[in-house]
């Protein structure tokens, strides 16, 4: 119900592998799992660091210029179980979300989620240095995921909306013992962003009007006037007033020849 603005060939496989559709979901999984097989081998030849240290978002490394950290430093990915689950979340919940909205929607949606942070952590570089490293986004799709179908039930017959509040909870209260203040505003800032998103494309939240100057309405060109200023039968009307007043006052007589011709000239356009 919320794809009507997207055609037939947005829900389509975005190629196909081997005779198996994989959609716009399973690719972005592809390129996580292809990262995390080149960041394995690099940690197993021990030439990681300067991988990393070329990759890993770093607010100082952009304001200077490096911008391609922005893109590149959810590419990182040491093998571990948090990643797995990442994927899982990948495959089940986002590619829901995709079929929901559609892939260009959805590649929208995950773009937004993806850049959110360090575009945010940008910002506070020009204050404090933040860095940034592996983040997949993926627990922002299952926000979204729930936000869409919260009446969805998941493992032991849990709705959506309450797994989505509960982690998001734990995972908040995780930074704050640590002091991982980084964590924590990526948190908020990429769920919050997935949140509202999905209730925008509801039409159930809307953006605020930021126009502060608003263009004034178009002047159109009006044909030049009468030169007398007023239409013609009020001239005549009044040319006819004038002249009769003069004909009371002086007689017929009082009139000259061009005051005689605008007289009949008055009538007939009062007659007309």
């Amino acid at each position: 119900m919320f794809n009507g603005d997207a055609d037939d060939d947005d829900h389509q496989p975005l190629l196909w592998l081997r005779g198996h559709a994989v959609y716009a979901a399973h690719f972005l999984v592809l390129v996580f799992v292809g990262s995390l097989l080149v960041t394995s081998l690099l940690m197993f030849s021990r030439v990681d660091g300067p991988f990393i240290q070329w990759l890993q978002f770093s607010s100082p490394a952009v304001l200077h210029g490096q911008v391609w950290r922005l893109l590149s430093y959810g590419l990182v990915n040491p093998p571990s179980l948090q990643f797995v689950i990442d994927m899982l979340m990948f495959v089940w919940f986002g590619r829901e979300v995709e079929r929901a909205f559609g892939r260009r929607t959805f590649l929208a949606l995950y773009a937004c989620i993806y850049l959110v942070s360090p575009l945010l952590f940008t910002l506070i570089g020009l204050w404090l240095p933040v860095t940034l490293l592996g983040e997949t986004g993926a627990f922002a799709l299952f926000v979204a995921f729930a936000t869409l179908y919260p009446e969805a039930l998941l493992l032991f017959n849990i709705l959506a909306k309450w797994a989505a509040l509960v982690l998001v909870g734990i995972f908040s209260l995780m930074a704050l013992a640590y002091h991982d203040w980084s964590a924590l505003f990526s948190l908020w800032a990429t769920t919050g962003f997935a949140w509202a998103f999905v209730r925008h494309r509801q039409g159930q939240l809307t953006l605020p009007d930021l126009r502060f100057w608003r263009r004034g309405p178009q002047l159109r060109v009006l044909p030049d006037l009468p030169p007398a200023g007023r239409p013609e039968k009020d001239a005549s009307r009044a040319e006819m007033d004038r002249l009769l007043d003069k004909i009371a006052q002086s007689g017929l007589a009082s009139l000259t020849a061009g005051e005689r011709a605008r007289l009949t000239r008055a009538r007939e356009n009062m007659l007309k």
